[in-house]
């Protein structure tokens, strides 16, 4: 079984409500049906009732049964724009500033998820990262035992004697171009819980990834590295986290035990947290491109799941995060 499919059978097995802000955007209302169809989540679809209807009709594809609500028509308007003036009084928002934003489908999917009224939240299909990651900071805010928000790439390898049987977990691809060795740390805790919930890992091995292996070369980007290592054990005590050490090391058996002997984690490593946005990114690529892999990105570290999409998604990239949000939202 793929890791996708691992995803939506527990997706299936406790449904959850997702709220999609770009509710007329034709692919957003085509992967709303398969969602529907396939009992991956109870998808909500933001935005004018008439037309939403009508891009379903001209795909063409059913909505039978979905909920559809125009932000500004709905009974919780009020009650949001008075929350949201409330959260953000402090840096200057007007209850007449909060009852404008609520009307936008994306702050209107932001407060939905902040009050409970649905589980998690995707975008991205029309928006940016930022209109997104920007009113779910400002709401929903990071979870009270992390400082920041990042990313986690769960990759699905061909060769399955990686990682665990051929699942990997890299961070961070995406959010923090030049993290601290502070929120270096973060970042392996919160990706060793994605992977957790998300791919079943039953034991997280973290890798902190460097081109040094156990001070085979001196440097302030090694320092910032081992720090960094040091103080995800401070943070979480029972997680398994090594390093620094270079990718080989991290996951053939035999490297690992020449470059860092003795480690519970070189070798055999299964969530690998990368040391900067450029090695990151470049790392999952070369993965995804060369090395066949099948990548499936999501943000980790909110107090409730938001997922962001590349404005060039897919259909099917659309009903797979949404799989892993509402995955994430099981808790």
């Amino acid at each position: 079984m793929s890791m996708i499919d691992i995803v939506k059978a527990k997706a299936r097995s406790d449904v959850k409500s997702i709220v999609l802000p770009e509710g007329d955007e034709v692919r957003t209302v085509e992967a709303a049906s398969i969602l529907m169809k396939e009992g991956l989540a109870r998808p909500v679809l933001l935005g004018d009732p008439v037309k939403i209807r009508e891009t379903a009709e001209g795909i063409p594809c059913d909505i039978e049964g979905i909920e559809i609500i125009d932000p500004a028509t709905s009974p919780k308007l009020s009650q949001y724009a008075e929350l949201l003036y409330e959260l953000r009084k402090a840096k200057g928002v007007t209850r007449e500033k909060a009852d404008e934003l609520v009307r936008d489908p994306m702050y209107f999917g932001i407060m939905m998820v902040k009050t409970g009224d649905s589980d998690g939240l995707v975008s991205g299909a029309v928006h940016t990262t930022g209109d997104m990651l920007r009113p779910a900071l400002q709401i929903i805010k990071t979870k009270p035992e992390m400082k920041i928000v990042s990313s986690s790439f769960l990759m699905d390898c061909p060769n399955k004697d990686i990682g665990e049987n051929g699942l990997l977990v890299y961070a961070d691809c995406v959010v923090m171009p030049d993290p601290t060795a502070e929120e270096l740390a973060y970042i392996a805790v919160a990706a060793a819980d994605t992977a957790r919930k998300l791919c079943g890992f039953d034991e997280p091995r973290v890798a902190m990834l460097s081109f040094s292996s156990k001070g085979s070369a001196k440097h302030a980007l090694v320092d910032k590295v081992t720090s960094a290592t040091r103080i995800a054990k401070e943070i979480a005590p029972d997680l398994l986290v090594d390093g620094e050490m270079q990718f080989d090391c991290a996951i053939v058996p035999e490297i690992g035990k020449s470059k860092a002997p003795g480690s519970p984690v070189a070798g055999r490593a299964n969530v690998l947290i990368f040391p900067d946005l450029q090695a990151g990114n470049i790392g999952y690529k070369i993965t995804q491109r060369i090395g066949g892999a099948d990548c499936f990105a999501v943000l980790q570290g909110l107090n409730r799941p938001c997922n962001d999409l590349s404005r060039g998604c897919s259909v099917e990239d659309i009903v797979n995060t949404v799989a892993m949000t509402a995955v994430q939202a099981q808790g």
